[in-house]
């Protein structure tokens, strides 16, 4: 069971439909993408991405490479680790740096990540993404993906999602970004009184995501 805002949830995202989640605190929408993600376990339910779940090693190995996964304001490591090192992580790090060329930071790469802006941080995520999806992924998970960034980084956000060939789940109260899914569904933090209950999602064939009690 998920249990996160106290109230369930059952959704049913189509392949290629973007979709905003929104709530008061964002705490249950930040718990379905992690679910969503296999970032964290769920106790009662289930959670499909294509027809699959995740259950086994194979599927759980499925899923990694199905979902791309965008986090909150992304933290600079405190450690000597290099911007090339976001990159590394890509299911497609060759795509990914060819990426990170189009979005203006490839010249970052060799730079340690504690010295970048949150702007330069973000972007070098966007290419990890792109890598990403290059190599298979056809969902993309984005929690608060426009939260602290200046207006040209936002404007760029928000042509990179329009561009993306993926299913769309994404967190956000970002006026500009809502506008720019197929639907708005606020999660169960909207309805404070609700008893907590399990939560329900999932996605559909091609990258949607459903779970179901």
């Amino acid at each position: 069971m998920i249990c996160a805002g106290a109230q369930e949830l059952t959704l049913h995202v189509a392949a290629g439909e973007r979709v905003a989640l929104s709530g008061r605190d964002g705490t249950t929408a930040t718990a379905l993408l992690r679910a969503v993600a296999g970032l964290t376990p769920v106790g009662g339910g289930q959670i499909t991405v294509g027809g699959r779940g995740s259950r086994t090693p194979a599927e759980r190995a499925w899923r990694t490479r199905a979902c791309a996964w965008l986090p909150r304001s992304p933290v600079p490591a405190r450690s000597r680790a290099r911007a090339a090192d976001v990159l590394a992580r890509s299911a497609h790090p060759a795509a990914a740096a060819f990426a990170a060329d189009l979005l203006g930071v490839a010249e970052l790469t060799d730079r340690p990540q504690h010295g970048l802006t949150p702007g330069e941080i973000q972007r070098l995520h966007w290419a990890r993404v792109i890598g990403c999806v290059a190599a298979g992924a056809g969902v993309l998970l984005a929690d608060e993906p426009a939260e602290g960034l200046e207006p040209d980084d936002r404007e760029a956000l928000v042509l990179l999602f329009a561009e993306l060939p993926v299913t769309l789940l994404m967190a956000t109260a970002d006026p500009v970004l809502t506008a720019l899914c197929d639907r708005r569904v606020g999660t169960t933090s909207d309805r404070p009184s609700t008893p907590c209950t399990p939560l329900a999602t999932g996605v559909g064939p091609k990258s949607h995501a459903s779970q179901q009690n």
